[in-house]
């Protein structure tokens, strides 16, 4: 634990540094991740309440020495009734320490060192979910690439297809309505393009902002191509995924932590039915306006006590805490099967909906085929005058539809199926 500890702190080291230094020309996945674990806010604060806990830890341990505590007072009486002013002092120094207390102070400390694990924990998973914000951001930016360069491709055509429309208009091969339909076409194409490209500009700026980059900072994506083998990769069963995943998931493990806590809490309160005993030591001496040096020395005394106090009745306020801290630990049960269920929830979703993705893209992919296939066929018709406008953009949209569908598809699969290596504290396979 204490390694673990060493390495966080560490981590917060580099964090400081890490700001001085250089940012990415090119930010890949992997870049995006790891500036974002040592700059996001939330994650700094995370790393601040572990270290808060670490203090708190040690102050607890503090409590099993004795105190000690010096006294130096000085005073000045003027009595009208006396020539001179009268003055005197007091000097002290005293210790105490608890003998017995039922074992609360070393419950509290292995709370404490309960509640620094569990800060740990808690820091993981800010790290834990600022990574799946970051994959999900970066992939939605690829998708939104994607779906720009299509769109890109297509307003090439519309604007080839009203050209062309525009020479047989005046050839007189088309009517002026086919003509209208090329044109508005075109510019149906064109502010879908606008779209595409504001959707990703918005998407980049989500993931500039989980960066916490500031205004004049460049982000430059590196532009992954991924393969049917990033898309259609293998699943485990979702019973193995959840069982890895309720072994990996930090909220997990700081769930179970705090019913540790809360049941150490129980057994706090109910060292209120038993005495305390406590020690206490203790060394002065005092002056006054002559002879300081004889008084000090004559007036020297030491004590040394043993007090023991003993509850009788104190209006049900232990027995009070005992029942709560009892419904806490209760409450943290319940707390745990809430998260279980739902990061069970949060698992089930990313399977079906990665392989119900990878069954769509398969089914995409076969369709853009045809349909590209369709399409070059009628293009060629209409070239001959066979097939009329209206056949040719229905098929145009129909392959636009298709594709827009198969990239979709494709990038719910992989965003899904890392999102489930990151519930099972895997490494993202994207490269």
């Amino acid at each position: 634990m204490k390694i673990q500890i060493f390495i966080i702190s560490l981590l917060t080291l580099f964090s400081i540094n890490l700001a001085a230094q250089e940012k990415p020309k090119q930010w890949d996945l992997t870049s995006c991740i790891n500036y974002a674990l040592q700059n996001n806010i939330q994650v700094q604060k995370s790393k601040i309440t572990l270290e808060t806990s670490t203090v708190s830890t040690k102050q607890a341990k503090a409590a099993l020495f004795p105190n000690l505590s010096a006294t130096v007072s000085q005073s000045l009486t003027n009595n009208p009734f006396v020539p001179t002013n009268t003055y005197g002092g007091t000097y002290s120094i005293n210790s105490s320490m608890t003998l017995f207390d039922g074992g609360k102070i070393k419950k509290n400390i292995e709370q404490q060192k309960l509640a620094e694990q569990a800060s740990q924990y808690d820091l993981l998973n800010s790290q834990k979910n600022i990574q799946m914000s970051i994959l999900q951001t970066y992939l939605q930016i690829l998708y939104a690439d994607e779906s720009v360069k299509i769109n890109q491709a297509t307003v090439k055509v519309s604007e080839y297809q009203q050209t062309r429309g525009e020479g047989l208009l005046k050839a007189g091969s088309i009517s002026k309505a086919d003509f209208a339909q090329l044109q508005s076409q075109y510019s149906t194409d064109k502010y879908q393009l606008v779209v595409a490209e504001n959707t990703l500009s918005t998407n980049k700026l989500q993931l500039k902002q989980l960066l916490e980059l500031a205004v004049a900072d460049e982000l430059n994506i590196v532009i992954l191509e991924l393969t049917d083998m990033d898309v259609l990769k293998p699943l485990p069963s979702l019973q193995t995924i959840y069982a890895n995943a309720l072994n990996a998931m930090p909220t997990i493990k700081s769930s179970k932590l705090s019913i540790q806590m809360a049941g150490l809490e129980t057994e706090k309160a109910k060292t209120g039915y038993l005495p305390t005993i406590s020690l206490s030591a203790g060394i002065g001496t005092s002056h006054g306006s002559s002879n300081i040096g004889d008084q000090l020395k004559n007036g020297l005394y030491e004590a040394i006590g043993i007090s023991v106090s003993i509850p009788i009745f104190n209006n049900r306020e232990t027995k009070s805490t005992v029942e709560k801290a009892i419904l806490s630990e209760k409450t943290s049960k319940l707390n745990l099967q809430d998260t279980e269920k739902t990061l069970l929830k949060d698992v089930e979703s990313a399977y079906q909906d990665a392989r119900s993705a990878q069954s769509q893209y398969a089914a995409a992919e076969e369709k853009v085929k045809a349909l590209q296939t369709s399409y070059d066929l009628i293009d060629q018709q209409y070239k001959l005058g066979m097939k009329n406008t209206l056949e040719l953009l229905t098929e145009k949209n129909n392959l636009l539809a298709a594709q827009q569908n198969m990239i979709q598809a494709k990038y719910l699969s992989i965003m899904n199926t890392q999102l489930l290596n990151l519930y099972q504290d895997l490494p993202i396979e994207i490269k």
